[in-house]
């Protein structure tokens, strides 16, 4: 005898319940009915609520198609189930609408199992059914049942499916919208986070993420993470503070892919966190700044500043340095870097000659012929601070093989 409990196709007949036993359970159809409803809205209210509102016609009917079409099988195997499969889907639709999950439906469908069982050993007492009769009734009752919450789900994902697709779109665009805003305006954002559902926080950091991102990243980020990876630039946006929960996820999620954790800031200068994570990534592939999987731009904050500008640098240096340039160009830049190394240092001499592999001497003779070309700049406070700025941006920008005034 074969089993009838784990049917492979939809649609199977229900073997090996005899033809005629569909004979015994028809008029029984119309009084199980009403006690299923019974009892189901009893367990769960809710469908006593959705059978009173707009979906309740639709909800009956989809009960007494589900029934029938158990009966019709028993019947004739090989009878059409397609308005029962659109019912149910429907079913799977309002709980995807309602919000619930199917454990609810799955219950209420069971409990409906249980009640027709229940009926149906009544009948075989009544007719003296065989007990093996009755035990391949509820066999296929059981089957039938996963039968059902399988067609049930097709609806519940479609509707998910949708309002995730949705969603995601909506919150690309609200993304969008706060990083080239300016201002934002708060009527717009606040229907746009209300559409997305997502709340607008008073501060966020962005993620800038080397391209192409991959598909899986999307699943591993938290709830509340906005996301634009299919772009040229792609992008996070993570509400809130750099936590250690959130910098967890972000390494898990990232894992394999080269990204810059831009700073903390009012949600309003958004734009500014991913400009400065694109920066860094910039910075990498220049070699200025070490590469790493994950680079946080509080770590590079001086970097990120000096080299906010190349060509205002080039400008500064060009006019703090310009007593320098009747010098030989070789000359220039062994005076150029010892002055580097003692602004940005205050050591002696001895320690400067160490650092540039030079005799204390060569360094003090150095020191005096810069104090010659720009004894008055170096004794100007705001002069020596523009001088510092400038050589340290320059030395920075000689590790991508770009150094002194007039570099591109």
């Amino acid at each position: 005898m074969p089993s009838i409990a784990r049917p492979s196709v939809l649609g199977e007949p229900l073997d090996p319940l005899p033809k005629k036993f569909a004979a015994f359970m028809r008029p029984l159809l119309p009084g199980l009915l009403n006690e299923i409803r019974t009892e189901v809205t009893r367990s769960y209210p809710v469908y006593g609520r959705l059978l009173n509102g707009p979906d309740g016609d639709a909800i009956r009917q989809g009960v007494e198609q589900a029934l029938t079409a158990f009966v019709d099988r028993v019947a004739d195997p090989g009878s059409s189930s397609e308005l029962r499969d659109e019912l149910l889907r429907r079913f799977g639709r309002v709980e995807a609408y309602e919000g619930r999950d199917l454990e609810v439906l799955q219950g209420a469908y069971r409990l409906g199992a249980r009640i027709a069982l229940r009926r149906a050993k009544t009948l075989g007492r009544q007719h003296s059914l065989s007990p093996a009769l009755i035990l391949a009734f509820a066999d296929a009752l059981f089957a039938y049942v996963e039968e059902l919450e399988t067609i049930t789900r097709e609806g519940y994902a479609e509707v998910r499916e949708r309002a995730a697709s949705e969603e995601s779109a909506l919150r690309r665009q609200l993304l969008h919208f706060l990083l080239t805003a300016s201002p934002l305006p708060r009527t717009t954002v606040a229907e746009l986070c209300k559409a997305a559902a997502w709340e607008l926080p008073r501060s966020c950091f962005l993620v800038a993420l080397d391209p192409p991102a991959p598909e899986h990243i999307q699943a591993a980020l938290d709830r509340d993470v906005l996301a634009d990876l299919d772009i040229p630039q792609p992008h996070l946006l993570v509400p809130g503070d750099l936590t250690a929960a959130r910098l967890d996820m972000i390494r898990t999620a990232l894992a394999g892919t080269r990204a810059a954790v831009g700073l903390t800031v009012p949600i309003a200068q958004a734009a500014d966190s991913v400009r400065w994570a694109r920066r860094v990534l910039q910075l990498v592939d220049d070699d200025v700044i070490p590469d790493a999987p994950l680079i946080r731009c509080e770590d590079h904050l001086t970097t990120l500043w000096l080299l906010s500008d190349s060509a205002l640098v080039d400008r500064v240096a060009a006019r703090e340095l310009a007593p320098l340039d009747e010098l030989p160009a070789k000359r220039r830049d062994r005076l150029v870097e010892t002055l580097r190394v003692h602004v940005s240092t205050r050591a002696p001499a001895e320690q400067v000659g160490e650092m540039l592999g030079v005799h204390a001497q060569t360094v003090r003779y150095r020191l005096r012929t810069l104090d010659a070309y720009l004894g008055d700049r170096l004794a100007d406070p705001d002069h020596r601070f523009a001088l510092e700025v400038a050589l340290r941006s320059l030395h920075l920008r000689s590790h991508d093989g770009r150094c002194g005034p007039g570099a591109s």
